[in-house]
């Protein structure tokens, strides 16, 4: 018989009993709609994760200070001020694996107002225009400040697109002035919106300005977490300010009369951030940091670091190894389903064996050989799991769709799923239905014609 023939003889003993078929089937159905639910559910939830990442910037690493003991007591993360703009130029200068690096300046828990609105925004961040790349930020509306405008301190700033609808009411922003701690700035961009972050946190609830800028005018002795006890301003103990180390009247110098940052506290730093030219690159990248702000910082081989480094790239591999646990577990659970599925094909080919022996017995004496026989049943085993497959692939991305509309996780179809459901589907078939094609093909004619 040729395997055409052979198929359909196999479809026609199936339709005879179409009940205990579609019974058959139902383990196998059950597992691989398993496997493309959970498929689809894992892939959208890696790449939710990746996208998240990605809007913060996927290639970006972080640099903050490190901490200090005053009299023995640690005084929490950040602490140390050890960072200047120089390092930052230093890194974009002498890391060959850095593409983008941006000091960055905070000045969170300001009121900003406008008109009769007033609103306290999550982060108010100083930067450079480079920035933007490195965060996979884009300016929907407007333009960005430039490097003119970073030096000379220009009172500019971008907002995100909640400062948007909290200050401006729906109207446009751009050449608006907001007061910020008495200081006024205008609007020159919108930034497009990038809703939440991984951690929950609304990132258009912002404001970017040039770094300069929020230093000297918002800041000003302020440095964010961090603290010094470094002063150069020459003076007496009763011309300082309390607690600050700052001289009430310090000298005219040149420093001054260029208006330049007065005090040298003024030009540290709360962070460094920058991006590596690709991926692949990051794990260098960071290495040509640390050396390069290890040598800045005069630190001896055996002193630690003075600053922190954190990249989003460890971040993602974490959290997409455990979202890869999580699916491979699920899998396994998935894989329990057909392989029950495959007991129970292997029972009832058994059965339909045993009640088609005489069938059997009357194929050989008319002239079909065992192989024939062998053939014919394991063709029936595999057609059972190929049907039980596809509704199978049907009923799991039926789930993975219900999963997404009432549940709201997100999804992704898997092309490769469906065709390795569709291998599973013929390996089942070929494995639980060799043994009782085998059965079959080694019943002898004679004994088979005389089985009642």
């Amino acid at each position: 018989m040729s395997l055409w023939n052979t198929i359909i003889v196999a479809l026609i003993a199936l339709k005879r009993n179409p009940t205990r078929a579609l019974l058959t089937t139902l383990g196998i159905m059950i597992g691989i709609a398993a496997v493309i639910t959970m498929m689809e559910i894992g892939r959208g939830s890696s790449n939710s994760i990746r996208n998240s990442i990605e809007k913060m910037g996927a290639n970006s690493v972080m640099i903050m200070p490190g901490w200090v003991r005053v009299g023995g007591v640690s005084q929490g993360a950040s602490s140390r001020v050890s960072l200047l703009p120089a390092d930052a130029e230093a890194i974009g200068r002498e890391c060959p694996s850095v593409a983008y690096y941006s000091p960055l300046v905070r000045a969170n828990g300001n009121q900003v107002i406008f008109g009769a609105s007033n609103w306290v925004p999550n982060r108010i961040i100083g930067v450079s225009p480079d920035y933007l790349k490195i965060t996979n930020w884009v300016v929907d509306e407007g333009r960005c400040f430039n490097e003119r405008e970073l030096e000379h301190r220009a009172s500019v700033c971008l907002v995100g697109a909640t400062v948007v609808r909290e200050l401006f009411d729906g109207m446009s922003p751009i050449d608006c002035e907001i007061r910020i701690r008495n200081t006024t700035f205008r609007v020159i961009g919108v930034l497009k919106s990038k809703g939440s972050s991984m951690n929950g946190n609304d990132e258009d609830d912002t404001i970017i300005a040039p770094w300069t800028t929020v230093r000297m005018r918002l800041t000003g002795l302020r440095s964010g977490t961090a603290t010094s006890t470094t002063s150069t301003a020459a003076s007496r103990p009763g011309e300082l300010y309390p607690g600050t180390g700052v001289a009430l009247y310090p000298e005219q110098d040149s420093t001054l009369a260029s208006d330049k940052l007065l005090v040298p506290r003024f030009t540290y730093i709360d962070q460094i951030v920058f991006s590596a030219v690709s991926p692949e690159k990051v794990q260098q990248a960071v290495r040509e940091a640390a050396l390069v702000l290890r040598e800045r910082h005069n630190l001896k081989p055996d002193e630690d670091d003075d600053f922190r480094i954190f990249n989003s790239a460890e971040f993602m591999a974490m959290l997409s190894s455990t979202s890869t646990i999580m699916t491979n577990l699920l899998l396994i659970v998935a894989l329990i389903s057909l392989i029950v599925g495959g007991v129970g094909i292997m029972n009832i080919m058994l059965v339909s064996v045993t009640e088609r022996t005489r069938e059997i017995g009357l194929r050989m004496a008319v002239g079909a050989r065992s192989s024939d026989i062998l053939k014919q049943f394991l063709v029936e085993a595999i057609v059972l799991c190929l049907v039980g497959g596809i509704i199978g692939i049907i009923m799991g991305h039926g789930a993975a769709l219900m999963v997404e509309t009432y549940l709201k996780w997100p999804i992704e179809s898997s092309p490769g799923a469906v065709a390795a459901a569709f291998g599973v589907s013929v390996a089942v078939g070929i494995v639980f239905g060799f043994y009782p094609a085998y059965k079959a093909s080694k019943l002898d004619p004679i004994d088979a014609l005389r089985y009642e």
